[in-house]
């Protein structure tokens, strides 16, 4: 049976290495939506298959010491490392969509639960939900189908953070 996590344990598992290099005000956002996050409500076990059938093809787990957690060598998305409670958009080296990088940058999106599992599920539609812009666009595609999925990749993304 799998121990639940306390909303102050995600948080210190969401600091990591990601949240010292942020900008200050993204830091100031991250920190409080760690802060305001509950523990993911998916199951890590159903999302890592979830994540082995559908994300590897273009997403990757490596931490900042470079040891793949999941996923393969792929670049065509970006590292998901540490991806909850931190700004949308903002991992280093990689090419965003412009409207992307505007809605973690300039509007503070900021990867929740509710975020994430909204985006995964219709990325462009999303973005132009959040940010009111009837144009904006995102260069990932593809939609993952079901809300239960993405809660659960969700899931398997937070408890990769603790490896």
């Amino acid at each position: 049976m799998r121990t639940p996590i306390t909303a102050l344990a995600l948080a210190a598992l969401l600091a990591g290495p990601a949240l010292a290099e942020s900008h200050e005000a993204e830091a100031g956002a991250e920190t409080e939506a760690m802060a305001e996050m509950a523990a993911p409500t998916g199951d890590a076990a159903a999302g890592e298959e979830t994540f082995a059938k559908r994300c590897v093809t273009c997403h990757v787990v490596q931490d900042a010491d470079g040891n793949t957690l999941a996923g393969k060598a792929s670049k065509t998305g970006p590292n998901l490392y540490n991806v909850a409670g931190h700004t949308a958009g903002a991992v280093e080296g990689f090419r965003y969509s412009k409207d992307l990088e505007a809605a973690g940058a300039e509007s503070g999106l900021v990867w929740t639960e509710e975020h994430f599992v909204a985006y995964v599920q219709d990325p462009r539609g999303f973005l132009r939900e959040f940010t009111g812009d009837s144009k904006a666009k995102s260069k990932m595609s593809f939609r993952l189908k079901g809300e239960e999925d993405a809660a659960n990749v969700y899931a398997y993304l937070v408890s990769l953070n603790s490896m």
